[in-house]
């Protein structure tokens, strides 16, 4: 889905009220790891049947339209051994990686799976398979964060820092987890699974992993470093460590959940459905933004924006253009307009105008921004930038202006959701995201060659996607390219 729309959380409603612990999970004594290579190659033979169905179906599941062609395992820990009296479940988590030929993708996928003699009927949508052989034979496997059980199983761990075979459990050292709080599984998310516990905690769950820390550990770790409290920071997490892995895998990042808050998103098109304005949000949006940006550059390294490295940047641009102008015969007529401001990007800004890359949020839209009705501030969550993206990529140094490009997008989705478009909605957001932005931070309209650019790269990802997933919503984004290509001339304003 284009990343102007949130695709992977929509608002979050207020958690249920804290409830007792499920029965039996506080005082489950440690089970031994069980992680041996015969071990992994036994569970998974008894499940690549199952999975082989299941995890297609899956929304997290990144290789759509691709039938999965071979599992391999990576990892295997019984993280609680099923009863053998039949009425305990059982907790394992697997690493599997899924091979489809059709793609070439080979990508490690993080489960976590219930096992029980008996599958309750309130558990019957989760249910995995039941192995015909193998250490798992007769019994039923099923999606364990469908299990409050099971969920709360995963807080218990995160309570007590150390190893369990090759997973790692830590937590900050000030963080005090209390217990007794009842977990829900959030059915929103698309690439990930986040578990709500109470009103306190998310635990956000990462299906996708590979070998290096997370950006959405990495980055809030970082701000909350610094002081900024517009990041709920990390109060634990956990890793995996396989065998031969260069670094571990971050699985899963606990942070406090903002009970009472609202999306950006679902907030404007409220606004817009009451025929309100968005102008006063989005000036805080802005100044929210640019704190983040702040404090991300004061915690971790920044970059110049050379020229050698601008263009290589503005070539990328290109052939991202070229290829979405053959597959989309309806942006042939901007080609050249937007090749202009590309070029135009590689030349120098002027004097006392250096352009810097730092560590952003990669992902930027009104959906990652939450606002809480007590008090009307604005936090921006999921920092893992696009999943879709390699994790090396998505931890470089990137302008602040691809954040803002995001958001600048996002405000004409939502005009367009809320039949808007066409009229001053979109245009008075943008401007004052920047107005606000700018009070806290430099204006990212004094660059408008940097801004445009980022702009209309953001514009061209969302015309392939749109064109291929959604034909009905092309005539968004190509009404911003028709406004990018009119101002490729050296507009400076978006």
């Amino acid at each position: 889905m284009s990343d102007a729309v949130p695709s992977r959380r929509e608002a979050i409603p207020r958690a249920a009220s804290p409830g007792s612990a499920p029965s039996g999970v506080a005082a489950a004594p440690p089970p031994a790891p069980s992680a041996v290579p015969d071990r992994a190659e036994a569970l998974l033979s008894s499940l690549t049947p199952s999975l082989l169905s299941w995890l297609p179906r899956q929304r997290w599941f990144a290789g759509k339209g691709s039938a999965v062609t071979g599992l391999a395992p990576v990892t295997a820990v019984d993280l609680l051994p099923v009863g053998t009296d039949g009425t305990a479940p059982g907790l394992i988590h697997l690493l599997v990686r899924a091979r489809q030929s059709a793609n070439g993708a080979d990508d490690c996928y993080q489960l976590l799976l219930g096992v029980r003699h008996t599958l309750p009927p309130h558990l019957a949508p989760a249910l995995v398979g039941r192995p015909e052989d193998g250490p798992l034979r007769g019994l039923a496997v099923y999606e364990a964060l469908a299990d409050p059980r099971l969920a709360g199983l995963l807080l218990e761990r995160l309570r007590v820092p150390g190893r369990l075979g090759p997973l790692r459990f830590a937590r900050e050292p000030h963080a005090d987890l209390p217990t007794g709080l009842a977990p829900r599984l959030l059915g929103a998310e698309q690439s990930n699974s986040s578990v709500v516990y109470g009103d306190t905690y998310i635990l956000k769950l990462f299906r996708r992993v590979s070998p290096g820390v997370n950006p959405d550990l990495e980055l809030p770790r970082a701000l909350a470093r610094t002081g900024c409290s517009r990041v709920p920071a990390p109060v634990a997490w956990c890793e995996a460590e396989p065998p031969g892995a260069a670094e571990p895998m971050t699985l899963g990042v606990l942070q406090p959940f903002l009970a009472g808050s609202a999306d950006g998103w679902r907030l404007a098109l409220d606004a817009l459905a009451a025929g309100d304005g968005f102008t006063a949000s989005a000036h805080a949006l802005g100044q929210a933004t640019a704190e983040v940006h702040r404090a991300l550059a004061t915690a971790l390294p920044t970059a110049d924006l050379d020229p050698p490295r601008l263009e290589r940047v503005a070539a990328a641009m290109r052939r991202r253009l070229e290829v979405t102008a053959e597959a989309v015969p309806a942006l042939r007529p901007y080609r050249d307009a937007l090749r202009a401001a590309y070029d135009e990007l590689t030349r120098p800004p002027g004097p006392g105008r250096p352009r810097r890359a730092q560590r952003i949020h990669g992902d930027l839209h009104l959906g990652q921004a939450l606002r809480t009705a007590a008090d009307g501030r604005w936090s921006l969550i999921d920092f893992e930038g696009e999943p879709a993206r390699p994790l090396a990529e998505r931890r470089r140094p990137q302008p602040v202006e691809q954040d803002v490009a995001g958001m600048l997008r996002s405000f004409d989705y939502a005009a367009a959701v809320g039949r808007a478009a066409g009229t001053d909605w979109a245009p008075r957001a943008r401007e004052a995201y920047c107005d606000g932005y700018a009070a806290v931070h430099r204006d990212p309209r004094e660059d408008g060659a940097l801004l445009i650019a980022q702009e209309t790269d953001k514009a061209v990802y969302e015309v392939l996607y749109e064109a291929r997933h959604r034909p009905d919503w092309l005539p968004v984004p190509l009404s911003a390219i028709r406004r990018l290509a009119e101002r490729a001339d050296g507009g400076r304003h978006p």
